[in-house]
């Protein structure tokens, strides 16, 4: 990409695939990145959350990210997870993602630890004194017990490679505030599905989705009649998918969205232990979901 001032639309939080052993199922990751850039997507997130990143080693995680960048050979922008609660390890993940050649690093607030808002500036501060690669801060209160606020985000703005926040408090009203204090040309993207189309007309310029794993094209759709302010057509398309929206969070994520997928035919419904696969009684709602929609 090359401007990541650029950045727009709507990018997939991608699964990891995984086979029965648990080893990471390279083919079947290999043709799933592959029916996103089919499907429209406009960019890629390899290891985050959805991707199980927390169960993978630093080889692992590596390998995630290149068969991202091998397999979408330049299609598509790539930004890839880089964050954690040991500001030394988050350095030395953001320097050997870089090096592999990814657009930027979506970097997540330190869990576990919950530092202060200056131990939070603190921390982007010295990732981004460490690397050149473009830095998108991502907030998400539900996961990790630490919310960046509007003032601290104000300030990591100020820094140059700190270019943008992916937004998944939940509070539209905070991330209202963020939107008015922040610089015009600072990216704000969606980290919730169901709150895409109020975040964009506050200015954001897209999403990190869960749902488009499943349904890439009907999500950029979405994001697009956003962007162009047809909100009242926005409206309408999200009801046509909007229960999958919320049933693939019926369970802790990504458990939801692999089963989906497994249904798809797409990979196998795998995962790392603590988390185990979905319950009967959920799993046949989401299949009634999707066949209600037309997925499978």
């Amino acid at each position: 990409m090359k401007n990541i001032q650029d950045l727009k639309g709507c990018g997939t939080a991608l699964v990891t695939p995984f086979s029965s052993d648990g080893k990471i199922d390279e083919t079947a990751f290999r043709n799933f990145v592959d029916f996103q850039i089919r499907e429209g997507i406009n960019f890629l997130v390899p290891c985050g959350t959805t991707g199980e990143s927390v169960t993978m080693s630093q080889a692992e995680h590596l390998r995630v990210v290149e068969i991202v960048l091998e397999q979408s050979a330049g299609k598509v922008p790539v930004i890839a997870g880089a964050g954690g609660y040991n500001t030394a390890h988050v350095i030395d993940m953001a320097k050997e993602v870089a090096g592999l050649g990814v657009d930027a690093i979506l970097s997540v607030t330190p869990y576990y630890n919950k530092p202060t808002q200056e131990g939070l500036f603190q921390h982007y501060k010295a990732i981004a004194e460490a690397v050149q690669i473009p830095i998108i801060v991502y907030n998400v209160p539900t996961r990790t017990s630490t919310n960046i606020l509007p003032d601290t985000v104000v300030r990591l703005s100020e820094i140059e490679n700190i270019v943008g926040l992916k937004a998944a408090s939940g509070n539209i009203g905070q991330i209202s505030e963020m939107a008015m204090k922040m610089p015009e040309n600072f990216i704000m993207l969606s980290g919730d599905d169901v709150n895409t189309i109020p975040i964009i007309s506050l200015g954001g310029r897209g999403v990190i989705s869960v749902v488009s794993n499943l349904v890439p094209k009907m999500m950029v759709k979405l994001i697009d009649l956003c962007l162009k302010s047809n909100y009242k057509k926005a409206i309408e398309h999200q009801r046509t998918f909007f229960k999958l929206m919320k049933v693939i969070f019926l369970e802790t994520n990504p458990i939801p969205v692999k089963a989906g997928l497994a249904m798809m035919e797409l990979i196998e419904a795998n995962y790392r232990l603590p988390l185990v696969p979905m319950s009967e009684q959920n799993r046949e709602t989401l299949k009634s979901v999707m066949i209600d929609i037309g997925v499978i």
